[in-house]
């Protein structure tokens, strides 16, 4: 099972963009350090070993932030630096967001990265070539499900797929959904976690185990964080899906991380390929 946490602040969200424009981030509280030590906290406790998808920004201006989670044992990988959908910003624009991100990050931490996700999984296929091209080894943006708003879609990604190749020496991952009745509800964020009872959440988690797939959570710092600014001027469902049981979520996830034993995307691929060569 591997754990992901995507290392953004909360004035950063999708969610609540037309109520914080991007100008003002610099003038915004920062909470993204606190709450991601606590979450490297909890995991220490549980024996948790996560991969963290931190954001350019972020990393720019926590540089220590990088480090603990080296320091950790955790995976460290790409969220981009800006925190803008890929189908938006185009390939030339992608490749210099992801050049400076991954540049950052490695100077920081002294390690390779290797891996990405896209923000809101707005993945597209032309991003495939060119992640390739800059180092990167898997991609984790990929999220077969029912329809959404931003989420992206790679065609080479069949509907239940978990892992794939996407080209040599690249892999696609994919965060979990749970097939029920013949459609893949989603079944691996943070979102989801607030939104459907633990108990359900959980068992749906234990029979994707089960049937021996790989599981992939993500979740957000600021997922933690119930005491973060309330925003207004922003759609109710945007609001709903951002500040839905914010309360309820740090214990949630702290149930999650006991009950199962977590470790790094990276990890998972070396299992998969494993088992293909078995």
């Amino acid at each position: 099972m591997a754990m992901s946490i995507d290392v953004e602040d909360w004035f950063q969200v999708e969610n609540l963009k037309a109520g914080i424009p991007r100008e003002s981030w610099e003038t915004q509280e920062r909470r993204v350090e606190r709450n991601t030590l606590r979450m490297l906290e909890l995991m220490a406790k549980h024996k948790a070993h996560s991969t963290c998808f931190v954001l350019g920004w972020v990393a720019e201006r926590h540089p220590n932030l990088v480090r603990e989670i080296v320091a950790g044992g955790h995976e460290l990988a790409s969220h981009g630096y800006g925190h803008e959908l890929l189908y938006n910003i185009g390939p030339d624009r992608f490749r210099e967001d992801l050049r400076r991100s991954k540049g950052l990050l490695e100077d920081i931490s002294g390690v390779a990265v290797r891996g990405y996700r896209a923000p809101n999984f707005s993945i597209t296929d032309w991003a495939i070539d060119i992640l390739a091209d800059e180092g990167f080894t898997y991609d984790s943006s990929s999220f077969p499900t029912v329809a959404h708003d931003r989420y992206g879609r790679l065609s080479a990604m069949s509907p239940g797929a978990r892992i794939g190749k996407l080209k040599t020496g690249f892999d696609e991952v994919c965060v979990s959904c749970w097939e029920i009745a013949g459609r893949n509800i989603p079944w691996g964020g943070g979102g989801y976690l607030r939104i459907y009872p633990y108990w359900l959440f959980n068992l749906g988690v234990k029979r994707i185990h089960k049937a021996g797939l790989p599981y992939v959570f993500y979740t957000h710092p600021w997922e933690i964080d119930p005491d973060q600014p309330r925003i207004r001027g922003i759609r109710r469902s945007y609001a709903f899906r951002h500040y839905v049981n914010l309360h309820k979520c740090e214990s949630r996830w702290e149930n999650l991380l006991a009950a199962h034993q977590w470790t790094t995307i990276a990890e998972v691929i070396r299992w998969s390929q494993a088992q293909n060569d078995i």
